[in-house]
């Protein structure tokens, strides 16, 4: 018996988790030359009748979560050497 090969194939099933219109309807993996793809598809209407909108992702190159934003860089102090010029200031 010959075993399976998925080299250059894929599959897509119905999102039965879709809760916005946004979301795809259809939800599923392809292969291209051993390399791992999400892929997402949406039917939708065209001039011509229905057809299939698609999205694909490679599985290995994930986006990862946006890091937390950094608060500004203080702004740069006058140096020790320099004295204030504000010193004869009666605020």
């Amino acid at each position: 018996m010959t075993q399976y090969d998925p080299t250059n194939r894929g599959a897509l099933f119905k999102n039965d988790r879709k809760t916005k219109d946004t979301q795809p309807g259809y939800t599923g993996s392809l292969n291209v030359d051993g390399v791992e793809y999400f892929l997402d598809a949406w039917l939708k209407e065209g001039k011509s009748g229905k057809f299939f909108s698609v999205s694909v992702k490679r599985k290995d190159q994930q986006s990862a979560p946006a890091p937390a934003p950094r608060a500004p860089a203080p702004a740069p102090r006058a140096s020790a050497g320099i004295e204030s010029m504000d010193d004869d200031c009666p605020f």
